[in-house]
């Protein structure tokens, strides 16, 4: 086992770890991803522009300031939590600011941010608005430093151009070095190579893992799986049948093994479907419609944080006999906008839906894929209307994998069954109009 020392020097921002800095194969770094993640990112904005309230509690509240969608660390200590409505927030912290979110102001500073980010490494995945990810392999050589003075680099390069704290994990896996990312924020460094994984995973919960969240946390305790070192001594075929391929995956990464790459879009896609089976026929028309909107939230946000437009959105619904009906639309101007593409979905499963029939699955197709940034404005501010309302699926999407898919979701959206898992807000914060 690792002597504990040792991590508390790697976390230390007063030690220098003498890593070997050439060119011969390093056992303990086979691999290096760093995760890059801001400190509590949309309230750290408002700081920026507002300096007088630093040290004071923030509250960032969601579109129609419905609830609070990100706080300070002050805030967060009273209790203050993402999702709370504002009516018990304030009932907890009346004193605190509380302003209205500025999705496009924020936009400009995760920019910013990462463009940073690209000066350490070219090969960098944007996970969300405020949370990267960069491969660091070579970068020893080329910084001639270690992987804990890049990392350093970074959070004061970050601090000094942008006025915002980052957390950064570096680690041989991408879900280790997220984790990494976790255990000493806010503005903290974790480094985890290979010999450290073991004494790591000790100090850390299951809970902490990314991709396990209150389903699969239950799956794995009913099996007496309540670590994450009693994950990675499991047997690997009684993990897959547990969690599938998300548990196999799981796996390799927590024992230092590469088994999610990191997606650098250096392609565009020609097509993005979403489908899935509606696990019962049916011929409610609203129940169809419902699990449409699930497709399209999660088709929207992905093509909102990859920065992507499309032209094309196809629909389809697989009958009881296994045979498909379906539509396709152009749009005018290329869009990621939620309201456009549910529109449009609308209309054609009205075009398509026979009430005499029964149904199995649905689902969308994105096709004529361009990037954001190639596109041209139009006259009347469709794009711009498009970038604000990007906002929304940004919050969505950075609660949602924060706390569990679904957790915030669209009006009308289907959830599944219920499940015990805990519910931390179900409110409908984001209303389509």
């Amino acid at each position: 086992m690792a002597n504990p020392l040792l991590l508390s020097l790697y976390r230390c921002t007063n030690v220098h770890y003498n890593a070997r800095m050439t060119s011969s194969p390093d056992p303990d770094w086979p691999n290096a991803i760093a995760h890059i993640d801001a400190d509590c990112f949309f309230a750290s904005c408002e700081l920026v522009r507002r300096p007088e309230l630093i040290g004071s509690p923030v509250c960032i509240l969601s579109s129609q300031d419905a609830c609070v969608v990100a706080k300070t660390y002050d805030a967060k200590a009273v209790g203050i939590k993402t999702g709370m409505p504002i009516w018990e927030a304030k009932k907890l912290m009346p004193h605190a600011t509380y302003l209205s979110a500025d999705f496009r102001f924020y936009g400009l500073i995760s920019e910013k941010m990462f463009s940073i980010l690209r000066r350490y490494s070219p090969d960098m995945e944007v996970y969300s608005i405020d949370e990267g990810f960069l491969d660091l392999n070579g970068t020893r050589l080329l910084w001639k430093k270690d992987y804990k003075g890049i990392a350093h680099d970074i959070r004061r390069a970050v601090h000094r151009e942008v006025g915002i704290t980052v957390s950064v994990g570096v680690s041989v896996t991408r879900i280790l070095a997220k984790m990494a990312s976790e255990y000493n924020k806010p503005n903290g460094t974790t480094i985890v190579p290979t010999s450290m994984i073991q004494l790591f995973l000790e100090r850390v919960e299951l809970s902490d893992v990314c991709g396990i969240g209150s389903n699969r946390l239950s799956t794995l305790n009913k099996a007496n799986i309540q670590t994450p070192m009693d994950f990675v001594n499991a047997d690997l075929e009684a993990i897959k049948h547990l969690l599938g391929k998300a548990g196999n995956d799981l796996w390799h990464e927590m024992k230092g093994i590469t088994a999610i790459g990191l997606e650098l879009h250096t392609q565009l896609p020609k097509s993005m479907a979403r489908t899935a089976s509606m696990g019962e026929v049916t011929g409610n028309k609203k129940t169809i419609i419902s699990h449409l909107i699930r497709h399209i939230t999660r088709l929207a946000t992905e093509l909102v944080i990859k920065r992507l437009l499309i032209k094309r959105i196809t629909i389809f619904m697989r009958l009881k006999d296994f045979s498909s009906v379906s539509a396709k639309a152009d749009f005018e101007y290329p869009t990621n906008n939620y309201f456009r593409i549910f529109r449009s979905v609308q209309g054609m499963v009205t075009d398509l839906y026979q009430a005499n029939e029964l149904y199995r699955a649905c689902g969308i197709i994105a096709e004529n894929i361009t990037n954001a940034e190639d596109a041209l404005p139009d006259l009347f501010g469709v794009m711009k209307t498009d970038e604000k309302q990007a906002g929304l699926f940004l919050t969505m999407d950075k609660i949602n994998k924060r706390y569990g898919s679904s957790t915030v979701k669209m009006a009308g959206a289907f959830s599944g069954k219920k499940s015990d898992a805990k519910v931390r807000f179900m409110y409908p914060v984001i209303m389509a109009s």
